[in-house]
């Protein structure tokens, strides 16, 4: 089949179009899966007296990553990840501010698009409200975790993190038969292929509640 003449400049005119949003858009994914990674290696293999500083540098990164990107909710949630878990690294007083700054990245994210990442801003929001201590000291709100675990659970019913979360939720509110069945859950969730070190980590976590339950 011959391409009429008359064709070819709109081909070459939707070409020039397209070719640059895709590499845009790889080039987005693969900081997105570079920022994943480096976050789970300093998560699981880090020592814990050198996380709080790794996650400091991640965190610059991730800074500029919602700067660069400030219209995708995906750069928010990882934002809002590694705020947190730099929080829960560092302790103390201090960690209150950046939990605070991680909870604004992940509201925004869900008034963007809730189901973004497979629910993933309700998930790590709600697990910040079971977390943190509540008034006067923090936001902690138990009633509040429920609604937004429950909600990322619709949205990702069979996910690792998301039954994860409730199940620790459920531990923690003394549901210790609820929280058995999501942790169950939880480790039979389907793999991540290009997030091998982060479910081999969150399992273990998962393998150590449940011995826990059994003590």
């Amino acid at each position: 089949m011959t391409i009429p003449s008359s064709v070819i400049p709109r081909l070459l005119l939707l070409l020039a179009i397209l070719l640059p949003w895709q590499a845009r858009a790889d080039a987005f994914d693969d900081q997105l899966l570079s920022i994943q990674k480096r976050w789970a290696e300093i998560q699981y293999q880090l020592p814990e007296d050198q996380r709080a500083e790794a996650f400091e540098t991640l965190q610059n990164e991730t800074h500029l990553f919602v700067e660069n990107h400030p219209q995708r909710p995906e750069a928010k949630i990882w934002d809002g990840i590694v705020l947190s878990t730099w929080a829960g690294a560092k302790g103390g007083l201090g960690a209150l501010s950046l939990v605070k700054k991680a909870r604004k990245q992940f509201e925004a994210a869900i008034a963007e698009d809730p189901t973004s990442l497979d629910g993933s801003a309700l998930t790590s929001l709600g697990s910040l409200y079971y977390q943190v201590p509540g008034w006067p000291v923090g936001f902690g709100d138990g009633d509040k975790a429920r609604e937004l675990l429950t909600r990322a659970l619709e949205i990702n019913p069979n996910g690792i993190d998301s039954n994860y979360f409730y199940a620790d939720f459920l531990l923690d509110q003394g549901d210790k038969a609820g929280a058995r069945r999501y942790f169950n859950t939880a480790l039979q969730a389907p793999a991540r292929p290009r997030r091998p070190l982060a479910d081999e980590g969150r399992r273990g976590e998962i393998q150590a509640k449940l011995t826990s339950l059994d003590e």
